[in-house]
């Protein structure tokens, strides 16, 4: 299949092995996985494959899958599979832009068939991307980074040089501007476009595992420890680690991810055997870190070792002539996720957006698109404090328009999901007495569920 790979996501065994073998049986390059972790590291613009992933699954669901794929690339095709035959749930799928739907029990041949022709389109939405490069007009990278102005255009310049050189990286830039876009383009343009991208958040790390998950241990390594684990860089192999705000990376980590830096090699945790790696790393920061290596909370020789290759990220402040069009592609792409129809947006609403400051960036700004499409009556630029006719009666407007969508919301999810309550918790992210008390607030209780489903619920519990 000259290179394209099917990923499989099923969290039942038996089935994931058996539909692997078949699927190979008829010439697929397969890479199963029990769960969807570590699918969205190999899917971005680059993915030459097709995801196919059961629907109902712990953790994210495929639902959730298909969204968080179509934020990266929303031509990566998805098809999702169900043994509930659940037709709301089917049509629900295809609207947010699953490209099929096929339901349990199927034959290999009809799921072949479906890959090949996704395979097919996925061949030539790349194909057509490289002719559009070539020809010099909007590509991938224009497309994921939009903007006329001259900041914009030497940082699509940077990204391509320093892309294809392969060299590790530094991106600096205020927080909402796009770090992490950026890093996922150095990766997508780079011969590792194929291989795993994985995203650290250095803040998030718990202090008592960092190093258990950036290096992995061996059984009995630690209290707990019952059997060897790969770590972060070890997972990563041939592919990018992105560091994300790598300023918080505690100090005495930092001299050990030095050594990782300049000898490419890892021990696990209760190892004394050293481990090759293969990885470009590339690491974000919101501070400055040279002021960060004078206060003595960052080292000096790891800033320099990482300053080598450095990308810096415009603020919407530093590229004020591309806000308008900016805000107009991101409520396009608002629209198109909450399958919504494309809007209007009204002359003087886009010059409102174009004068007013935007700290939190195009993060921000993206917030503002999404505003607008829900149908929340917010003008970009203005807090639920000053919304139109401002004061309390605005906040009023807000807070019940924001009701009003919730309540939609957990009455869609609830519909699609035939009444059962726990697949809507955990897809909503909220507890199930989460759940019981806006169902109630709301009014859904007896207008959607029958008596079988609330006993159904009651055995799910």
């Amino acid at each position: 299949m000259n290179g394209q790979r099917v990923l499989l996501v099923d969290d039942e065994e038996e089935l994931r092995r058996s539909t692997a073998q078949a699927l190979e049986l008829f010439g697929l390059d397969v890479q199963t996985f029990s769960n969807a972790d570590h699918v969205l590291e190999l899917t971005g613009f680059g993915f030459d494959g097709v995801v196919v992933s059961d629907i109902r699954m712990p953790g994210i669901d495929g639902m959730t899958l298909l969204h968080r794929i179509r934020e990266l690339d929303a031509e990566i095709p998805v098809i999702l599979v169900t043994g509930h035959g659940d037709v709301q749930l089917a049509v629900k799928a295809m609207r947010e832009g699953a490209y099929d739907f096929l339901e349990k029990p199927f034959t290999p041949q009809h799921l072949a068939g479906i890959i090949r022709r996704g395979l097919d389109r996925r061949g030539l939405v790349l194909e057509n991307r490289r002719l559009k490069a070539v020809a010099g007009k909007r590509d991938d990278l224009e497309t994921r980074l939009p903007g006329r102005t001259q900041v914009m255009v030497d940082l699509r310049y940077s990204i391509r040089a320093i892309g294809a050189a392969d060299a590790d990286t530094l991106i600096i830039g205020e927080t909402g501007v796009g770090k992490e876009v950026v890093a996922r383009a150095l990766h997508d343009v780079s011969p590792r476009t194929n291989r795993p991208f994985i995203a650290i958040n250095c803040a998030a790390l718990p202090e008592n595992l960092i190093e258990s998950e950036l290096f992995g241990h061996e059984a009995g390594a630690f209290p707990g420890a019952l059997r060897p684990r790969y770590g972060k860089f070890e997972h990563g192999r041939g592919g990018t680690i992105l560091l994300d705000e790598i300023g918080s990376m505690p100090v005495d980590l930092q001299a050990k991810f030095l050594r990782v830096l300049q000898e490419r090699v890892i021990t696990r945790l209760g190892s004394n055997e050293m481990v090759p790696l293969d990885v470009r790393f590339i690491a974000t920061s919101k501070v400055d870190l040279e002021a960060e290596v004078a206060a003595g909370r960052f080292r000096a020789d790891l800033f320099y070792r990482l300053n080598v290759a450095t990308i810096h990220v415009p603020s919407l402040a530093q590229r004020r002539a591309d806000i308008p069009l900016l805000f107009l592609q991101l409520v396009r792409e608002a629209a198109a996720r909450y399958g919504r129809e494309d809007m209007d947006v009204p002359a003087d609403m886009i010059s409102a957006v174009a004068q007013r400051d935007w700290p939190g960036n195009v993060r921000e700004l993206r917030n503002a698109a999404d505003r607008l499409v829900l149908g929340l009556d917010v003008k970009p630029g203005e807090t639920a404090g000053s919304v139109r006719d401002g004061g309390k009666e605005g906040m009023g407007r807000l807070a019940d328009k924001v009701a009003a969508f919730e309540r939609n919301l957990i009455a869609g999810e609830i519909a699609a999901h035939g009444g059962a309550l726990r697949p809507v918790y955990e897809s909503l992210g909220i507890s199930r007495k989460t759940l019981y008390e806006k169902m109630q607030k709301y009014g859904l209780d007896k207008k959607l569920l029958g008596p079988e489903h609330l006993l159904q619920d009651e055995r799910d519990g």
